[in-house]
């Protein structure tokens, strides 16, 4: 039987920076607040959930028009999202919690960590976005991607096909499959955000390797190394230079925590324990 659905999280909507989010929650204990890709939603971390809720309290949120959270008119971007997380940190009073973000998820984790430091004591960043080094072939593929959903938005039919063989990629391994079909499945009404997110990467201020250099918390790389989207290789010399940072590589594509639970959850747990004791609130 599948442990999310034989023990559910407790889902709620919750008023954030003036919008209806849904947040799901699980497990007791020290907080981890988990973000997930552009196209995903807050399902993502359900099993990461029931693994380590004996431990931890985790709350993942859909970020808009993701999931069951309505769209809202701010285009999706890492910045628009760290502000969201921001309000769900003070909507609720929590500090001192750990940060998991894949993708986009990730991006928006550094800069809310940034923005937030006395609420965030740890960041988790699998295959996040933000750290490529900008060029002009990386702004025209992140274009053209965004073109690509533009096209499926305005209702291209043969936009689902052409997205389950590139899911293929995203998440290769079977661990994964029950979540890259309900990926899948939503392609369409994902496509505009996801349109959106894409065309935010090929900005300027999409670089934000500057502020993970200012940040001052324990940080984990959790790096799929069969992503095709953002490779190591291109991120591994910042990881390396990154005072105290831990390095844990996977075999998985964009997010481990589906695709190699074991490991990502062996990586993630001694993380953890790592980190220096405090007071981590759980919401009432």
């Amino acid at each position: 039987m599948d442990a999310a659905i034989s023990h559910p999280a407790l889902v709620q909507t919750l008023e954030v920076c003036g919008l209806p989010l849904v947040v799901r929650r699980s497990g007791t204990g020290p907080v981890v607040v988990c973000l997930h890709a552009t196209g995903h939603g807050a399902r993502d971390f359900d099993r990461l959930a029931q693994r380590r809720g004996g431990v931890f309290t985790f709350i993942a949120l859909d970020w808009p028009g993701q999931g069951d959270s309505p769209r809202e008119a701010e285009p999706a971007s890492a910045g628009r999202y760290a502000a969201l997380v921001g309000g769900l940190l003070e909507a609720l009073d929590l500090r001192d919690v750990i940060l998991l973000g894949n993708s986009i998820g990730g991006a928006a984790a550094i800069l809310c960590a940034a923005n937030h430091a006395d609420r965030v004591r740890g960041l988790v960043l699998c295959n996040s976005g933000g750290l490529i080094p900008p060029n002009l072939f990386i702004r025209m593929f992140c274009r053209h991607m965004a073109r690509r959903f533009e096209k499926a938005a305005s209702g291209d039919a043969g936009f689902p096909v052409w997205f389950r063989r590139y899911y293929q990629q995203v998440l290769p391994r079977p661990e994964a499959a029950w979540r890259r079909e309900e990926i899948v499945a939503g392609c369409e009404k994902a496509a505009p955000v996801l349109a959106e997110a894409w065309r935010s990467f090929a900005e300027p201020d999409a670089d934000i390797r500057p502020v993970l250099r200012g940040l001052r918390i324990p940080i984990l790389f959790a790096w799929g190394l069969r992503d095709r989207i953002l490779p190591w290789f291109l991120v591994r010399g910042l990881a390396r230079r990154t005072p105290g940072a831990w390095i844990a590589l996977f075999d998985a594509g964009h997010a481990a925590f589906l695709e190699t639970p074991e490991a990502f959850d062996a990586a993630f747990m001694d993380f953890a324990r790592s980190l220096p004791e405090r007071e981590a609130r759980a919401p009432a």
